[in-house]
């Protein structure tokens, strides 16, 4: 059972979130927060697997991801984000954020992001894929043309794993799909990270939409 935090200063979009997530018998959401600083108290108070935040938290906004994460290192975090809060992106995934959605999206993103997070993977919705794209100075053809060149580097089959690993997939979906081992997909994951020379899972899956190496379906 996934333990989830939902914390928005609007009762409504709350409401909503948890309707969707109850939907699935594999997410128990144990808390909700109304501002950044209730989140990290419930975080502490609850220990959920998943806490998804407003990306403009009031009382610590965007940084309530950093918060969080040195509060909580083994709470994965999915900032929920709307159009044209595109200054708060870089921010949040600067401070640990492993996903971002759109509150308008489809509900079975919400459902895959807590999920994906939950398992250690990163996830980011096609619709933000571009904006935090943008965030991190890609986005144009140039951009574009460097993280091609980026991910040329890697052989076919650490190609094979961005793709999965930029799709939202955790390393026990990855080798189940690839058929390996999952200690061997965290040994490609672990090179992977080295040879692009970025920091955590979310960059790597920033650059495989960048590069166009994930399905948009």
């Amino acid at each position: 059972m996934i333990r989830a935090l939902l914390a928005d200063d609007e009762t409504m979009i709350r409401a909503g979130v948890r309707a969707i997530l109850t939907t699935d018998p594999g997410i128990d959401v144990v808390a909700e927060a109304a501002d950044g600083h209730e989140a990290i108290d419930l975080t502490l108070r609850h220990r959920p697997d998943v806490a998804l935040l407003d990306i403009r938290m009031p009382r610590l906004d965007g940084l309530a991801a950093a918060e969080l994460r040195r509060a909580a290192p083994a709470t994965g975090i999915i900032m929920l984000t709307t159009f044209g809060e595109d200054d708060y992106i870089a921010r949040a995934l600067s401070g640990g954020a492993s996903g971002f959605l759109l509150k308008s999206g489809d509900p079975r993103e919400l459902i895959a992001g807590v999920h994906a997070v939950a398992g250690g993977a990163a996830y980011l919705s096609p619709k933000v894929a571009h904006r935090v794209i943008t965030q991190i100075g890609g986005g144009d053809l140039a951009g574009r043309a460097r993280a091609r060149h980026r991910t040329a580097t890697l052989t076919p089959r650490e190609r094979d794993v961005l793709a999965l690993l930029g799709a939202g997939l955790s390393n026990a979906e990855i080798a189940a799909r690839l058929h390996l081992a999952e200690g061997t997909v965290k040994a490609y994951v672990s090179a992977i990270l080295t040879r692009l020379d970025v920091r955590n899972r979310v960059q790597a899956a920033v650059l495989a939409h960048e590069a166009g190496l994930v399905n948009p379906t």
